[in-house]
């Protein structure tokens, strides 16, 4: 019973994830309209380095920093402090040219690089069910931008500007899991993401303007507490999921972040139309983003789900029983 009662939980802990992911853009283009990215970024990385701060003061659960004096995993740390600066910085900043839907499906290509790269990196051999669901995702992007495509070239000052920024975010993001993958070895999560959002706290602060949050009225301080919240509430529920289900069905749940995003950014633009943009897809564009996230999705997964020589395990399963 309890073990049924924490697969349940680990399922409402992913599923709000996805859901608070899904609502940050949204979040973010309202802030954005009264400061920058980069202070965007700032406070959202300094609220979660305080939140977590307090945390681990009441756990009484520091890290050692003693263990960074070794170069090799300095070097990590900092590689994975400024992957996630950088991808934070980026985001953000492509943001201002994108919807909330189409910046976070671009996201989701963090997860092909990441696999792709740890296949070279850690000399992991990349699953059949992986390439079929890298192969999936990227025809669904295909599909996704069907009616943009010649402006992801072309329009290099708006849309394709903030496609491409989209895209480094994903590869800065890509960067930062992979450091984050060796150095959870020898940290909890959120002992490393106490370090991580120190360092990006501090190397944002000379670049930020924290004196902008002050024009902004009620609603868009709201806005910029959200996301900084957001981040917390996001990571924290990711980290405590996977404490009570497995990490690849936490996962998979987290790949359905594109599909809330659109679905919060159409509820809120038909609530309050004066503030929030309706996402325009045709027919193509819906089905592209269903592509990604199921190819997200299958190559998180697949290999539950389906093996080569021996079909789908589901039926075998039920068979079996």
């Amino acid at each position: 019973m309890i073990k049924q009662q924490n697969v349940k939980l680990g399922f409402a802990l992913a599923m709000l994830t996805a859901v608070m992911w899904g609502l940050v853009p949204i979040a973010m283009k309202y802030a954005l309209v009264v400061i920058d990215p980069l202070t965007l970024a700032w406070s959202r990385l300094s609220i979660s380095a305080v939140g977590i701060t307090l945390w681990l003061a009441y756990k009484k659960q520091f890290p050692n920093l003693a263990m960074f004096k070794k170069r090799r995993r300095f070097i990590l740390l900092m590689i994975a402090g400024f992957g996630l600066l950088g991808n934070f910085a980026l985001f953000a900043t492509a943001v201002q040219y994108l919807s909330a839907t189409t910046a976070q499906v671009v996201s989701q290509t963090g997860i092909v690089i990441f696999m792709i790269s740890s296949a070279f990196i850690f000399k992991e051999k990349l699953r059949p069910t992986q390439i079929i669901g890298i192969t999936i995702l990227l025809i669904g992007l295909g599909l996704f931008f069907n009616e943009n495509l010649a402006d992801l070239f072309a329009n290099m000052y708006s849309y394709g500007k903030g496609v491409w920024l989209a895209l480094l975010a994903s590869v800065s993001w890509a960067c930062y899991a992979l450091a984050q993958k060796v150095l959870l070895r020898k940290l909890r999560a959120e002992q490393l993401l106490w370090l991580i959002y120190l360092i990006c706290s501090i190397f944002l602060w000379p670049l930020a303007s924290p004196t902008k949050i002050a024009n902004a009225d009620f609603s868009q301080l709201f806005a910029i507490i959200f996301c900084g919240l957001n981040t917390i509430i996001a990571y924290g529920a990711l980290v405590m999921a996977m404490e009570r289900w497995q990490a690849a069905q936490v996962s998979a749940i987290t790949t359905l972040t594109p599909l809330f995003a659109l679905i919060f950014s159409d509820l809120f633009a038909l609530l309050w139309p004066e503030k929030f943009a309706m996402q325009y897809l045709n027919i193509i564009g819906y089905i592209g983003a269903v592509s990604v996230v199921a190819g997200a999705m299958f190559a998180t997964v697949g290999h539950h789900l389906w093996q080569p020589r021996k079909g789908w395990l589901i039926n075998r399963n039920k068979e079996d029983k």
